[in-house]
């Protein structure tokens, strides 16, 4: 169908940006549109030239012979600060302090106003991780993982603590918390393929016990842990049961008591 160059180059960018990482073929798109491959080649370096302006996003044009064109997910590091430190202002008022060392944050990765950036954000820093599954447990680590997911164009495999019958057969795995408790996690065996590649994201860690626990899971599947991302790490304890993790928000405290800081 031919229609005017702004609405052609606003429903490309629209195809791109829902589909992050999928190749489009060129040809495929200028037939659809009814036009050349050259066209749709010019019409995609102006949709990126535009992302590029706005930080959010990189479209890679591959101009060989079958030609095409996908979106990977940026964020301008000074946008991205920005937007963290709001965040992080917003997670330091008082009343959002808890006994023990806890934070409230169930507004904020419940509101996908904010989870989609957050998803963002963490999945920016994976791009070249190599994951081909993204794995998080329940319940408020799920917001933030399937926004990472979306940006990467990766599945999502969830850990649960107890085993519905709806999920199907499951490997059951039990691990030791922070607190010295064992607890029991599943995954069911058709939400990880044996052998994957896998990102584990969590939304909040203070002594690292979940994502240890999603480590041993990983393990379980012949899974190859590729990287791990966090929302808001606790800086105490200072001994961690991971190592190697990245994380966008610390929550310390000072003179001053508890607050979030972006690291």
């Amino acid at each position: 169908m031919k229609i005017p160059r702004p609405e052609r180059i606003a429903r490309i960018m629209w195809r791109l940006a829902k589909n992050p990482f999928r190749l489009f073929s060129l040809s495929d798109i200028a037939k659809s549109f009814e036009v050349s491959k050259t066209v749709i080649s010019d019409d995609i370096e102006i949709i990126s030239n535009a992302m590029k302006d706005e930080g959010r996003c990189n479209i890679v044009i591959d101009r060989g012979r079958g030609g095409g064109a996908y979106l990977v997910p940026t964020f301008d590091e000074a946008d991205k600060r920005r937007f963290l430190e709001g965040v992080a202002e917003e997670l330091s008022k008082e009343e959002r302090f808890l006994p023990g060392g806890l934070i409230y944050y169930s507004d904020i990765v419940f509101d996908p106003h904010y989870t989609q950036w957050l998803g963002w954000a963490l999945g920016s820093m994976f791009i070249d991780c190599g994951a081909e599954v993204v794995m998080t447990s329940e319940v408020k680590g799920i917001p933030i993982a399937i926004f990472v997911a979306q940006s990467l164009g990766l599945p999502l495999a969830v850990c649960r603590f107890r085993n519905r019958p709806s999920d199907g057969p499951a490997v059951a795995l039990h691990y030791p918390s922070g607190t010295g408790e064992v607890r029991a996690m599943y995954m069911g065996t058709r939400n990880l393929k044996k052998g994957a590649k896998v990102l584990i994201i969590d939304d909040f860690m203070r002594g690292g016990s979940t994502i240890a626990g999603m480590t041993m899971m990983a393990r379980e599947f012949e899974a190859t842990v590729v990287g791990k991302g966090v929302f808001i790490v606790s800086a105490l304890p200072e001994q961690k049961a991971i190592s190697g993790y990245k994380a966008l928000l610390v929550l310390e405290k000072d003179e001053h008591g508890p607050r979030v800081r972006v690291l």
